[in-house]
């Protein structure tokens, strides 16, 4: 499923309501450590297609057809511009660039590709059942350690 995005911040905001109805839709409860994690993800690509690219862009969600067992979360924006995405190392006081980082730091997995018209950019979770010999943070959930700093999934 993908929904069609505009160079335009206010895009951010749909493409969330968009993706938390499709997450409901799939089995994935709004009260899941995963839901908030997910959402967060769209909310970093999304802001980094429409802010850095001003390009329109492509968010596409592949989603577990199952509400039970081991499944992986697919997250992908497709953008028209070229350029590699760039981490960045920002000071204490800035108020953006760490959407990579937090990428980074709650995905299981992430990368990008260059694409015929642009680029895709990616992130994967992994659902999987709970259990009771689970850890708290495994499998889509809790805290993620990047450099030093913890991010909390909520």
């Amino acid at each position: 499923m993908q929904l069609e995005i505009r160079p335009d911040p206010a895009e951010v905001g749909r493409a969330r309501r968009w993706a938390r109805t499709r997450l409901a839709g799939s089995g994935i409860g709004a009260d899941e450590p995963l839901a908030e994690t997910l959402i967060l993800l769209v909310s970093e690509l999304v802001t980094n297609a429409v802010v850095h690219t001003g390009h329109p862009a492509v968010l596409r969600l592949s989603l577990p057809l199952a509400t039970t067992g081991e499944a992986t979360v697919r997250i992908e924006v497709a953008d028209a511009s070229s350029r590699a995405p760039v981490p960045r190392c920002v000071d204490g006081d800035a108020t953006g660039g760490r959407g990579l980082a937090l990428v980074d730091g709650l995905a299981d997995r992430w990368g990008w590709s260059r694409e015929d018209t642009g680029k895709s950019i990616w992130c994967e979770l992994d659902r999987c059942t709970s259990s009771p010999n689970a850890a708290s943070t495994a499998c889509g959930g809790g805290v993620a350690a990047f450099q030093g700093f913890a991010y909390e999934a909520v």
